[in-house]
């Protein structure tokens, strides 16, 4: 009785359908095809870029000590004996090979050559470009930037006058044709020029420069870099520093506070430590590197100004006792003088082919 009083239950709506996801207008075929496309272009890139720089190097190298050397000795059409492995050495060393590589490869040499396995002076060539050739292989490991890391942080080192604040110029130049974005930091706050450079390189490429005034602290400079760098959202921070003599524990030990600095901010950090070497120093590189890597941990190495006075055959010395990767060589002055390593083109610019050559 009265039930027509009683409140009658609410209907529950019927559920609203789930909205279906924002179309972005490209299908999963589309991304698939464009990625593709992508790395189609980036190949054919580097494969325009290589062609590019063996002639280059054949150009600069092919006047190079060594070059002119070992490529003057077969050119004679030797006989294959003793005295032409003398030659051979005497060659090597004086291009700055170093006597550990040069007498690794000359008594291999000499045991086949008593082992008859060469027909005459044409054979020991090619087996003297093999042998070159596999002491740069292990080294020839381009660049890779690690897109998950944001910033990708690249700490640049080197002594005074390599062309270090000019290489990351270059560097900058490279990373935006590659379609990454960048920031640099001026850590060079000891000469007074330093910054300045710098800010050039960045505005000609339209790149800020985080920087502070002359004598400021480095580490403070590179942390800045780096906290600037995530806020922006840049993919690359490329950091330099004083340049240095690696004689200067001083110095040296600053270098390691700038590290320690860096990964406080990112653990993972520094990723890249590039070593800058003037490919004119010689055997002297060795220790520059030696000394550096002990204060910072070295992990990839350019090597510059092979278009003056170098002999070429430091690279082969570095990368005989050391084993890090070169990244990069300068060839010249220009922005695309800096090239990513080819050791095959390496070689073939220091030695001909084929007798006469």
């Amino acid at each position: 009785m009265f039930d027509f009083l009683k409140k009658k239950p609410e209907k529950t709506p019927p559920a609203k359908p789930a909205e279906a996801p924002a179309r972005t207008g490209f299908s999963p075929d589309d991304l698939a095809r464009a990625f593709t496309t992508h790395q189609e272009e980036k190949a054919a890139r580097a494969e325009i870029e290589r062609a590019e720089g063996r002639e280059a190097m054949r150009g600069t190298l092919g006047g190079s000590l060594f070059a002119r050397s070992l490529g003057g000795l077969f050119s004679r059409n030797p006989k294959l004996d003793e005295d032409l492995l003398d030659e051979v050495e005497t060659a090597l060393v004086s291009a700055d090979v170093g006597m550990p590589a040069t007498t690794e490869i000359i008594e291999r040499l000499r045991k086949r050559m008593k082992a008859r396995e060469f027909a005459d002076a044409q054979a020991l060539l090619g087996a003297l470009r093999n042998d070159l050739l596999a002491i740069l292989k292990p080294v020839a490991k381009p660049l890779v930037v690690d897109e998950a890391a944001k910033p990708f942080v690249i700490l640049t080192v080197g002594v005074n006058g390599v062309g270090k604040t000019t290489t990351i110029g270059k560097l900058a130049h490279r990373f935006q044709q590659d379609g990454h974005s960048l920031m640099l930091a001026a850590g060079d706050t000891f000469r007074a020029a330093a910054v300045q450079q710098l800010q050039v390189w960045g505005e000609r490429n339209n790149v800020a420069v985080v920087a502070q005034g002359q004598n400021a602290d480095a580490a403070s400079v590179a942390f800045d870099g780096i906290q600037a760098a995530k806020a922006r959202g840049m993919d690359i921070l490329i950091a330099d520093t004083a340049g240095r003599l690696h004689t200067q524990q001083g110095l040296m030990a600053e270098l390691g506070k700038i590290r320690r600095v860096i990964t406080k901010v990112d653990p993972r950090a520094p990723h890249e430590v590039l070593l800058v070497i003037d490919g004119t120093t010689g055997q002297n590189a060795l220790n520059q590197l030696r000394q550096f890597h002990a204060a910072v941990q070295v992990t990839g190495l350019v090597v510059t100004k092979l278009d003056g006075t170098a002999k070429g055959g430091v690279v082969f010395a570095l990368a005989r006792e050391f084993g890090i990767p070169i990244r990069f060589i300068g060839l010249g002055e220009k922005t695309e003088d800096l090239r990513v390593f080819d050791p095959e083109g390496f070689v073939d610019a220091l030695l001909p082919g084929t007798l006469g050559a």
